[in-house]
C-alpha cells in the first residue's frame, strides 16, 4: 500500500524534472564511488610492473645473482632457503651462527655443504628440521627469521605441530654422532617402529616388518635378529646405517646427512657413500650432505656450497668449485687436503688463524684477518664492506672483493701449481 501511494502521488502532485534531477545527484553521488576501486586497484599493478621493470636494471648494474633464491614470490625448487638467519642471545652476546644463509636444491640432486668447525653447517640442517623451535624452551632461545621453502611450505612462520608432521616423513636426517641420537633403552626396531608409527596408522606387526624391510636394505646382517638389539650391541658402521634405515622407513623427500662417515673406516665410508646414492636413485630424494671431508663431496655432491662465518662465501656446481674455485677460503681448504692421485712434494698448506667469533664477527669480509690477499683491493675495502654473492660463470658464485681477473690469476699461477 505504501508504494502504491507513493507512485500515485510522484505521478500526480510532484513535477516530473524532479526526478531526473534527483537521478542525476544519485549518479554523480556514486561516481566517486566507481572510480576510486579501479583506481586503487591499478596502484599497486603498476608500482608491481614498475618494480619488475627496474629488477633487471640493478641487478646489471649490481651483478649480483638475479634468480637468486631469496627474490619474494613462490618458491620456484622443492627446496629453496631465503636469507636464513639464525642468532642465539647469550651472556657473552649475540651468537650469529647462521647470518644471511639462501640456497636451494631440486630433487634428485645432492648439495654438499663444506666448512670449518663453526661455520654454521649443522646450525643450518637443524633450522631446516624445525629443531631450533621443537620445544617452547628452545623457541625462547633462538631468533630465527627468513623462510625456509619445502615443497611449497614455509617452516620458518610455520606452527611447531604442523613441522614435526613433516618430519620424519617429508624430511628426515641422519645425525652426526648416531650412538648419542639413538635412545640406550630402546632397541634399535623399536625406535624405526615408532618412527614409522607416528606416520602411518598400521599395527606393530606390520610397522616391525617394514623395520626389518629397511634394516635389510642398508645392508645389516641377519635383520630379523639384529632388529631386537640395543645400539651398543652394534658397530659404529651398523649404528650408521640404522639411523639411515630410520631416516629412510618414511621414503622422505629431503635427507640430510650431517657427517655420515665422521670416526668411520675408510671402507665403510665407501658402504655408506654408495648406500645414500643408491637410495636417492630409488626415492629420487633430495639429499644435503654436510661434512668437513672434501672428498666425500667431491664423490657424492652434485654442487658445493662453501660456509665461513655463518655465511656462504661460494657456491656452485662441484666440479667447477673444484676445478677453478673463486675464493681464497676455498683455496684454502683444498690446499689442506691431501691428494693421492700425484706425488706430493710439499706439505700441506693449512689456513692460518681460527675460525672467527660468531659473537664478534669481523668487519667487511669475515675471512679478512686470515686471507693472505686482504690488502689487494684498494680503500681497505676487505675490512670495511661486506662482500655479496657475484656470479663468476653460469651457477658459479662467490663473494670477494678481488677483481674476477685477480681471482683467476692467483688461481692459475700461485695456487693450482701447489695442490
Amino acid at each position: 500500500m505504501t508504494d502504491s501511494s507513493e507512485d500515485k502521488t510522484t505521478a500526480a502532485g510532484k513535477p516530473a524534472a524532479e526526478e531526473p534531477a534527483k537521478a542525476a545527484e544519485s549518479a554523480k553521488a556514486e561516481e566517486p564511488a566507481k572510480a576510486e576501486e579501479p583506481v586503487k586497484a591499478e596502484e599497486p599493478a603498476k608500482a608491481a610492473e614498475l618494480t619488475k621493470a627496474e629488477e633487471p636494471v640493478k641487478a646489471e648494474a649490481t651483478g649480483v645473482e638475479v634468480t637468486e633464491p631469496g627474490a619474494a614470490g613462490s618458491p620456484s625448487a622443492f627446496l629453496e632457503v631465503r636469507d636464513l638467519k639464525v642468532h642465539f642471545p647469550t651472556d657473552d652476546g649475540l651468537v650469529k651462527s647462521v647470518d644471511g644463509l639462501t640456497f636451494s636444491l631440486e630433487k634428485g640432486r645432492t648439495l654438499g655443504i663444506v666448512g670449518e668447525s663453526g661455520s654454521g653447517k649443522s646450525v643450518t640442517s637443524l633450522a631446516i628440521m624445525g629443531l631450533h623451535r621443537a620445544s617452547r624452551q628452545q623457541r625462547s632461545k633462538v631468533r630465527m627469521s627468513g623462510e625456509i621453502w619445502l615443497d611449497g611450505k614455509e617452516l620458518v612462520a610455520a606452527e611447531p605441530d604442523e613441522v614435526r608432521r613433516l618430519r620424519g616423513r617429508e624430511m628426515a636426517m641422519i645425525f652426526q654422532d648416531p650412538l648419542s641420537a639413538l635412545h640406550p633403552f630402546y632397541t634399535v626396531g623399536q625406535q624405526i617402529v615408532e618412527a614409522y608409527r607416528v606416520h602411518h596408522d598400521v599395527d606393530k606387526k606390520t610397522a616391525r616388518k617394514r623395520a626389518v624391510e629397511m634394516l635389510d636394505r642398508v645392508g645389516i646382517p641377519q635383520p630379523d635378529k639384529r632388529v631386537d638389539d640395543h645400539p651398543h650391541q652394534f658397530s659404529g658402521g651398523m649404528r650408521q646405517r640404522a639411523m639411515i634405515a630410520m631416516a629412510l622407513v618414511n621414503n622422505p623427500e629431503l635427507l640430510i646427512a650431517d657427517e655420515p662417515t665422521t670416526a668411520l673406516d675408510v671402507t665403510v665410508q665407501a658402504q655408506i657413500l654408495d648406500l645414500i646414492r643408491d637410495l636417492q636413485k630409488e626415492f629420487g630424494s633430495a639429499v644435503i650432505i654436510i661434512t668437513h671431508d672434501l672428498g666425500v663431496v667431491a664423490e657424492i655432491a652434485d654442487d658445493l656450497l662453501v660456509m665461513y662465518g655463518g655465511r656462504c662465501v661460494e657456491r656452485g656446481p662441484s666440479d667447477e668449485v673444484f676445478g677453478a674455485p673463486q675464493h681464497p677460503y676455498t683455496w684454502g681448504l683444498l690446499g689442506s687436503m691431501p691428494r693421492i692421485d700425484r706425488d706430493q712434494t710439499e706439505r700441506l698448506i693449512p689456513v692460518k688463524g681460527s675460525p672467527p667469533s660468531l659473537i664478534n664477527v669481523p668487519s667487511g669480509c669475515a675471512f679478512n684477518p686470515r686471507c693472505p690477499y686482504a690488502d689487494v683491493p684498494k680503500d681497505n675495502v676487505t675490512r670495511t664492506v661486506r662482500p655479496e654473492l657475484q656470479q663468476v660463470d653460469g651457477r658459479h658464485f662467490s663473494a670477494c672483493h678481488l677483481p674476477q681477473e685477480e681471482r683467476q690469476r692467483i688461481w692459475t699461477e700461485e695456487i693450482a701449481p701447489k695442490l
